[in-house]
């Protein structure tokens, strides 16, 4: 019998990482297919499509989603937290009033990347899944501790890996440094000043090394949008700058094609970094704005690889901590991450689902106690109900409106006017 894997992804960071495991699915002989709900926020467009490997998706309404991933043998639900949490906790409800004797999906949940923020609440959020894909760990640790404190069994934890990283990182290449690659991050930093600051450096570095080729990779194209959205998006933050120098260009080339050409790769905080420390390639966590939470980088302390883009500049290039390396590339076995959470799938569709971790994570504690509130909400006021659905599907174009303004108001208008525009479009 063919086994059915369903996808939910909103945003094409959780479809590349939602993809890359219904790749290693479909190679032990399952169907998967893809759904995004349509009645809350949600944007890809074909090339964002195309780069995570999916050959199409289905909009469904919520409700009829959570029927839909209902018939499936496995759901791997890469949304945010809330999403997340709201899916598993409407499944445990439909399953508790329309009960039937088997044929329950295994419903697997992780992070597509570095975790910066809402560390302990994202783990709560995913709490009722059978499988809780953990990236690395250090989060680990963490979530053992919150689920201690909070009476939440450990049956779901799996420590798989990020399912983008090998088992191991490769050998660090060595010889000259010819390419050299900034990987954007549309909110970080997310000042106008320090993002213009940033690409000013870049164009420092480039000339300060014209012999190399320097490329700057946008998070998205100027018209697309992604979870998170550039204010500024770089094409239009460096018109404001002076000429580039002639060896520094843009690139909308996938991050993974551009690995293998790539000697030294640069960002603030993104995920891009762990794949390049996979691949082998010198890589580095710009450090100019310091280290704070609204940076991310306050968890890459204990990589080593925070530095300065004047070091950057003289080529003092730093080196990865291997004690973090070993939390960040999990090599329990010699399973790949993803090759991992197919077999803990595997091996609980052969248990009941009334004894699967998210029965048993649901029984008391915590978890129990989160499904009661929601039930004691539907009992009070409107005005102590929760919304139905958090974002419609006017907030992409509410969302790219507001960006539009930004980026034409820092275009055309002077610094007191744009300031007072900006303060507009974002209320």
């Amino acid at each position: 019998m063919t086994r059915e894997l369903v996808v939910v992804a909103a945003y094409d960071s959780q479809m590349k990482w939602a993809v890359g495991l219904a790749k290693q699915f479909e190679a032990a002989g399952w169907t998967w297919s893809v759904l995004v709900p349509s009645d809350l926020r949600h944007a890809i467009s074909d090339d964002q499509l195309s780069a995570a490997g999916a050959a199409g998706y289905q909009l469904m309404p919520w409700n009829e989603l959570l029927v839909a991933a209902r018939e499936a043998d496995c759901v791997i639900l890469s949304l945010q937290g809330p999403l997340v949490e709201r899916f598993t906790d409407d499944l445990a409800l439909l399953r508790r009033d329309q009960p039937r004797p088997s044929g329950e999906p295994v419903v697997v949940t992780g992070w597509v990347g570095i975790i910066i923020e809402k560390i302990v609440a994202g783990y709560l959020d995913r709490a009722r899944s059978d499988v809780i894909a953990v990236n690395s760990a250090d989060n680990l640790r963490e979530f053992l501790n919150a689920g201690q404190r909070l009476e939440i069994p450990a049956d779901n934890l799996l420590l798989s890996g990020l399912p983008l990283l090998p088992i191991h990182p490769a050998e660090m290449k060595t010889g000259p440094i010819r390419t050299v690659l900034l990987a954007d991050q549309p909110t970080i930093p997310r000042d106008s000043w320090d993002r213009t600051y940033l690409y000013q450096r870049l164009f420092d570095y480039a000339a300060a090394h014209p012999d190399r080729r320097v490329l700057l990779k946008p998070r998205h194209r100027p018209e697309e949008s992604t979870f998170h959205r550039a204010e500024l998006h770089p094409e239009a933050a460096i018109k404001m700058l002076p000429a580039a120098p002639v060896n520094f260009e843009i690139t909308y080339e996938p991050i993974t094609d551009l690995l293998g050409r790539v000697d030294l790769l640069l960002t603030v905080s993104s995920t891009a970094a762990l794949e390049s420390i996979g691949a082998g390639v010198r890589t580095a966590f710009i450090g100019d704005f310091g280290v704070h939470e609204k940076h991310g980088n306050h968890v890459l302390i204990n990589s080593g690889l925070i530095v300065s883009f004047d070091k950057l500049i003289a080529d003092l290039l730093p080196t990865p901590d291997p004690s973090w390396l070993a939390d960040v590339f999990v090599s329990v076995d010699e399973l790949a991450p993803a090759e991992r959470i197919l077999k803990r799938v595997t091996e609980l569709l052969d248990i009941d689902p009334s004894e699967r971790p998210s029965a048993i994570c649901s029984r008391d504690g915590y978890l129990s106690s989160r499904l009661a509130i929601h039930e004691a909400r539907k009992k009070m006021p409107s005005v102590a109900q929760r919304p139905a659905a958090r974002g419609t599907t006017y907030r992409p174009r509410i969302d790219e409106l507001r960006r539009r303004a930004a980026q034409l108001g820092m275009a055309l208008l002077p610094g007191d006017a744009y300031r007072r525009l900006r303060a507009i479009v974002r209320h």
